[in-house]
């Protein structure tokens, strides 16, 4: 079952791929990266070495690995692209609150299918972490974009 996580993995590729982009080619690709370097450090640490959580099962898995290659860069684009850097904070809150709650339900999704298990690890530390994952990306893309000035 865990099959039907890859082609939404796709399908959120092909979406971040097709969809107009609103911010630079430097900064989608420095993004891209740095949402998956951050990512998978966060997993290197959490799942291989507190065991909090997995892929499919304990220890290193090419799947997970190529899920995170699909997941990260796309998902972080598709977030940065839409962001709105030029409304109100309450604005951006909500935003973000939105894209927390998707990712939360998301995470309860891979977890169902099988291709995410939680050891220690529970579903609302995720959904306390995810704001502040988010807020992460926003801080590191305007990092780049002061620095590609």
């Amino acid at each position: 079952m865990w099959i039907i996580i890859f082609i939404v993995f796709i399908l959120f590729n092909i979406i971040a791929f097709f969809v107009p982009k609103r911010i630079d080619k430097v900064v989608i690709y420095s993004t891209c990266f740095f949402a998956y370097a951050y990512g998978l450090t966060f997993d290197m640490i959490f799942d291989l070495h507190y065991d909090f959580y997995g892929y499919f099962q304990k220890g290193f898995q090419w799947k997970g690995f190529f899920g995170t290659i699909l997941y990260f860069p796309s998902i972080s684009l598709l977030f940065l692209n839409f962001f709105p850097f030029e409304q109100k904070i309450s604005i951006k809150l909500l935003y973000t609150l939105c894209w927390s709650i998707f990712s939360t339900f998301f995470e309860w999704v891979s977890i169902q299918t099988g291709f995410f298990y939680h050891n220690e690890w529970k579903l609302w530390y995720s959904a306390l972490l995810y704001p502040i994952i988010f807020f992460t990306l926003v801080i590191n893309m305007r990092f780049v974009q002061k620095i590609n000035r």
